[in-house]
């Protein structure tokens, strides 16, 4: 009993610390991928040298791992750490074309190296993980039957005399104390952090599982340190640790007993607030707890500070599972973090991971395979002629299920992903197509259609726009391209090779709502631009705000000397459109025209404007 309970102690140990081990690699590999993400954003030294650092926690993991494992944990090691290698590899020539700006060339290396060699990687390692993670839970399993085979042989040992029956009754006392000691130390260290003592993501998560499924109503705070790396970076992580160690405590005794302090990895701690009463009553014990945390620390003759930034969710209002709250409370608390708040409430609309808005994508793409996006067009009218001088093409989604989108709700997630090009594409296509029925008809109409910064990436756009075009026997000079400033000024040297090969074409180039981006006049004089529009944000109180008006009215005089045309978006009524054209607009664009209508409803709105410039009006009915 005793070499069976030592073998599977030992065993059970070696097992927790392989497994733990492969999830420290785990996360390490998390961290570096979190980095080189951060970096392709916005590049810094200090992300590049925090990648480095997560890089060499990786491979000390691996190195435990080929230290204390069996040859099979070994050639897991190896196979992970050249991986890991290979991933370094595509990594820093990804990070030098950041560098260089090549934004082409990083989304080439993102997809054929970087990227599939990360998926490879992390697949690989979780296999791994999930193995040790049952091998452990197995060990200790044993160890619970090994106590339930000794109990079962207590009987037969009595068999054998009142004194050897003794004897073992004391071996058997002491070995089962010491089994459920190490049963318990291993459950303990199972489900607790090895540094604080507190809670592990593991037992944070079960006892909000079990909160919830209960019904009770509970606050969930995730709170994290700022400039914590500056201080590991500065001393050394044996001084962050012992930060850790003191900051831990603190938070146990702002909150209740019936509370659950944990820290679930790095710098980042939580707090489940049992039967929370209102949101306020949350805040408030987020408050507290920052104010803990920020408490001066003085370790060896040093006061250290540090900032928490902390993110809140409650049961039943922001999610009804653990993994939701979880995950809402940690975009709740990077939102605090990236605003300076200090604390921050989850707020779906700040969430780019909402679970909606991630399913509405998935549908976009089908929905542009299934043709279920359509274009309405709004006329432009000129202030000098009076004639409808033009339309914008404005996209609408006929979902089967939620009826007619804006594209408000549905471009945006397009945007920030690659489905914003066969999106672009659709709507190039039917806006030319439509173009070239106009024509035919014998009214031909310049159509103009919006691009989206992430279009500007697409080395062959220009060529696809002079295709689509050539393949619909459409003049160059019936489309329009509107380019937002920000779309302009994100890769100005890219933007103005594609503008000069389409302007030499002979299409026309537009800024879309120009006067609320970044674009110099030394930019907007060397940019082949046609137009200028100016944003609806200063047209539409133009005539009750001296200010706007007085942007307006210079806008207006810059496109003009610089023999640019000028539209105004959003005139809605006959007294905005009156001060545009005295102060020589060239084109107004509003509802006080005409909304965005679709095309056959827009066909008759044409064909009655035509007919009453002719001064023969016609009812609509005749049209």
């Amino acid at each position: 009993a005793s070499q069976l309970t030592a073998v599977a102690a030992d065993r059970a140990t070696r097992a927790d610390r392989l497994s733990t081990d492969f999830a420290d690699a785990a996360r390490a590999i998390e961290t570096e991928t979190e980095l080189a993400d951060a970096y392709r954003l916005a590049p810094d030294d200090e992300l590049r040298a925090g990648r480095t650092v997560a890089a060499g926690d990786v491979v000390n993991a691996l190195d435990r791992i080929r230290a204390e494992g069996t040859a099979a944990d070994r050639r897991d090691a190896d196979a992970i750490l050249r991986m890991h290698t290979a991933y370094l590899s595509a990594s820093e020539r990804l990070f030098d074309a950041v560098d260089r700006r090549d934004g082409a060339h990083v989304e080439v290396l993102d997809r054929t190296e970087a990227d599939p060699t990360l998926h490879h990687l992390q697949a690989t390692i979780d296999r791994a993980l999930d193995t040790h993670r049952a091998r452990s839970l197995a060990e200790l399993t044993w160890l619970r039957r090994l106590r339930s085979i000794l109990d079962e042989g207590v009987p037969l040992v009595f068999t054998m005399g009142v004194t050897i029956g003794l004897l073992c009754v004391s071996v058997l006392r002491r070995h089962r104390h010491d089994l459920d000691a190490e049963r318990r130390q291993a459950v303990h260290d199972s489900l607790h952090d090895s540094l604080t003592g507190l809670a592990n993501r593991r037992l944070l998560a079960d006892r909000l599982d079990a909160a919830v499924r209960d019904g009770t109503r509970v606050g969930l705070i995730l709170l994290d340190l700022d400039r914590f790396k500056e201080i590991n970076d500065a001393l050394g992580h044996s001084w962050g640790d012992v930060l850790l160690s003191r900051i831990g405590p603190r938070l146990v005794t702002t909150v209740r007993a019936t509370d659950t302090v944990g820290r679930l990895g790095g710098d980042e701690f939580a707090v489940l607030v049992s039967e929370a009463g209102s949101l306020g009553d949350v805040i408030a014990v987020a408050e507290k707890l920052r104010r803990a945390a920020e408490m001066p620390v003085r370790i060896a003759g040093i006061e250290l500070i540090v900032e928490a930034s902390a993110g809140i969710v409650i049961s039943g209002e922001h999610g009804d599972t653990a993994p939701v709250l979880l995950q809402r409370a940690e975009v709740a608390m990077y939102v605090a973090k990236d605003r300076k708040r200090g604390l921050a409430v989850y707020e779906a609309s700040e969430d780019s991971h909402d679970a909606g808005r991630l399913a509405l994508l998935a549908e976009l793409r089908r929905g542009i395979d299934n043709d279920e996006l359509v274009l309405y067009y709004q006329p432009k009218e000129s202030l000098v002629t009076g004639q409808i001088c033009g339309v914008e093409a404005l996209v609408r989604w006929e979902h089967p299920r939620l009826g007619l989108l804006a594209p408000d709700e549905f471009i945006p997630l397009a945007e920030d992903t690659a489905i914003i090009g066969p999106l672009t594409h659709h709507v190039l296509d039917t806006a030319v197509r439509q173009a070239r029925s106009w024509r035919d008809a014998g009214h031909p109409l310049p159509v103009a259609v919006n691009v989206a910064a992430r279009n500007l990436a697409d080395p062959h756009l220009a060529d696809t726009i002079l295709d689509l075009l050539a393949a619909h026997d459409v003049p160059p000079q019936l489309l329009c391209l509107e380019l937002t400033e920000s779309a302009i000024t994100t890769d100005p040297d890219r933007a103005l090779r594609l503008m000069t090969q389409l302007r030499a074409a002979g299409v026309s180039l537009a800024v879309d709502d120009f006067g609320t981006g970044y674009t110099s006049l030394a930019q907007l004089k060397n940019l082949p631009i046609t137009e200028l529009k100016i944003d609806r944000s200063f047209v539409d109180t133009m005539t009750t705000d001296r200010s706007n008006d007085l942007i307006v009215r210079s806008i207006v005089d810059l496109g003009r000397n610089l023999g640019m045309t000028t539209v105004a978006e959003g005139v809605e009524d006959a007294s905005t459109l009156a001060a545009l054209a005295a102060y020589g607009c060239a084109v107004i664009q509003g509802f006080h025209l005409s909304g965005p209508l679709p095309v056959d409803a827009f066909d008759r709105w044409y064909a009655r404007r035509r007919a009453e410039r002719k001064g023969a009006l016609l009812p609509l009915s005749a049209v």
